[in-house]
């Protein structure tokens, strides 16, 4: 007998919907977010969009001012620098226990996803690309076997990916991107965890300075208060 499967609630579908709009990018830093048009373009009543706020908010993905409303977050050369001070101790312990615990299960999960990254950049799918370095980065929260780094990295995962996306205006970014998850994926078949994690801090702690250059979206929150702005 299989068991019962309850549907997504209303409220959990339009939080996706427009977790995702953020993250591609399809809305962009900084912009506006109108509740009854976004109500009216899903075909629901305003609630599960004011309720999808609220919890994007906590994410970091949404601010919400008083007689202004609801914009995409912003993302300035000192936040980008705290996510990566956040990112670093999370992911590092992830990616020690992980491989710890289950080095042959790590290396093989991440060898189809380096493949699969491969195939994307080739086809020129920049999105199918950046959903995939997404899978990676989870790859050693999903094999860490500690629940509270997954639930205190999973809080940021959306914002992470945003700014993944961000970045991807950037071609040489992303090859060397690519590249450095490539060198993960070798050093993990040498057996050295010592050299996966320090080639996985330096991934991480490049996109402090990698932002700011040429990446006008991101660079222009450096200067715009979106709360303040008129």
């Amino acid at each position: 007998m299989t068991g019962f499967k309850r549907p997504k609630l209303l409220a959990q579908t339009v939080l996706d919907h427009l977790r995702n709009l953020i993250v591609q990018g399809d809305l962009k830093l900084g912009e506006a977010i109108s509740e009854r048009q976004l109500a009216e373009r899903l075909q629901v009543s305003k609630t599960p969009v004011r309720e999808a706020l609220a919890q994007l908010r906590s994410e970091g993905l949404v601010q919400i001012f008083p007689q202004k409303g609801a914009f995409v977050f912003t993302l300035g050369g000192d936040e980008v620098a705290k996510l990566c001070d956040f990112r670093l101790p999370i992911e590092i312990a992830a990616a020690k226990l992980a491989c710890q615990r289950d080095l042959h299960g790590v290396r093989d999960e991440l060898a189809k996803v380096v493949c699969e990254m491969r195939d994307a950049l080739s086809r020129g799918d920049t999105r199918a690309y950046l959903d995939l370095d997404t899978a990676f980065h989870s790859v050693f929260l999903n094999h860490c076997g500690n629940p509270y780094l997954v639930d205190t990295y999973k809080r940021f995962a959306g914002k992470i990916a945003a700014l993944r996306t961000h970045l991807a205006v950037k071609p040489f970014h992303t090859k060397l991107s690519m590249q450095e998850h490539e060198e993960i994926l070798e050093s993990l078949d040498g057996g050295s965890i010592t050299q996966t994690i320090n080639i996985l801090s330096h991934h991480i702690d490049r996109t402090r300075v990698t932002y700011s250059v040429g990446v006008h979206d991101i660079a222009a929150a450096d200067f715009v208060d979106v709360g303040k702005a008129s």
